[in-house]
This record gives structure tokens, sequence and C-alpha cells, in this order.
């Protein structure tokens, strides 16, 4: 199993405008990947930005590739992001799991 993270960034006052759009764009699409085993998004307040952490799980490197593309390494975004975003990864960091419970 693969563990995909990204981490990206907006102003507080647009924290819920984002999840909401990210839930329709990330979320829909990387749950819809076969081979998507699962996909935690998370959000926390740092400061004068909003921090959001995504983690996804996929069975293997063609699944991550089955969403991400030929380039795994780089983040994918959606059209609206940077009216969102204040900041963010351009890319992505893998994990290979080596157990889990």
């Amino acid at each position: 199993m693969i563990v995909r993270t990204w981490r990206g960034w907006t102003r507080p006052a647009d924290a819920a405008a984002y999840e909401d759009y990210l839930m329709r764009t990330g979320f829909a699409e990387y749950t819809a990947t076969p081979g998507n085993k699962g996909a935690y998004f998370t959000r926390r307040d740092a400061g004068e930005r909003t921090e959001f952490f995504l983690i996804t799980l996929w069975e293997s490197w063609e699944a991550v590739m089955a969403f991400a593309g030929d380039e795994p390494g780089r983040a994918v975004f959606y059209p609206e992001d940077d009216a969102f975003l204040v900041d963010k990864e351009v890319t992505v960091d893998h994990y290979d799991v080596f157990a889990s419970t």
C-alpha cells in the first residue's frame, strides 16, 4: 500500500468554502479512482492561515498513476484552487506502508 500526502493553505475566512470545494473535486475524484483505499482530508488553524493536509491510501503505484497521471510526484489541482489557496505544495510525498493495524 502507498500513502500519498499533500498540503495547502487558505485564509481562515475561506477555509469552510475550500473544504466544500475539496469535497466536490479532490475527494470525489480520489474515492472514485479504482485502487483508492481511503482518503483523509484534514484541516487546522495555524496562525493567520488554515492548513489542509490530505492523506490518501492506494493499493499500488498503478492506482496512484490512475489518479495522478504520468508524473505522480506532482500535485493534482482543480480549476478554482488558486481562488482559495494562499500557498500550496506543488509536489506530493509518497510512502510505502510496511505495517498497519
